[in-house]
């Protein structure tokens, strides 16, 4: 019985699919204001909502609360794209692991992060490809 309910929390601490037209107004108004006539597919986590969307050939997601305020934009990039000092640092703290998925975070108030997956793990990084922290991957 324990196992099912961290199994349902676990699930519920994760992204939740939901339709467009259930959405808080401000939340689907700041994504149209921000991304006129482009369509996303929506996640609920926690207190956010998160869209889903293709730009300019790249994998995006933007994180809003629920008053429609963009908490961070996180696009998905080429894993050549990260940092010397990234790769160094993956290199040295997960011997022979590759990284899966690299992206570039930008946060409301224009700090930006690198993420890079490597074994079911986020590895975080600040801006100049310092290690941040790691975090288990929701996806």
């Amino acid at each position: 019985m324990l196992s099912l309910m961290v199994a349902l929390i676990s699930f519920a601490a994760c992204g939740q699919k939901m339709d467009a037209s259930k959405l808080p107004v401000k939340v689907k108004a700041a994504f149209d204001q921000k991304h006129p006539g482009m369509s996303a597919k929506w996640d609920k986590e926690d207190a956010n909502y998160e869209a889903s969307f293709k730009m300019d050939k790249h994998d995006m997601s933007e994180l809003y609360d629920e008053n429609g305020n963009l908490q961070e934009t996180e696009m998905d990039i080429s894993i050549t794209e990260l940092p010397a000092s990234v790769m160094d640092y993956i290199k040295a703290h997960y011997a022979g692991a590759k990284v899966k998925e690299a992206a570039k975070i930008t946060k409301a108030d224009g700090k930006m992060m690198y993420e890079a997956e490597v074994k079911g793990i986020d590895v975080l990084f600040d801006e100049n490809g310092n290690f941040l922290r790691e975090e288990k991957d929701e996806d």
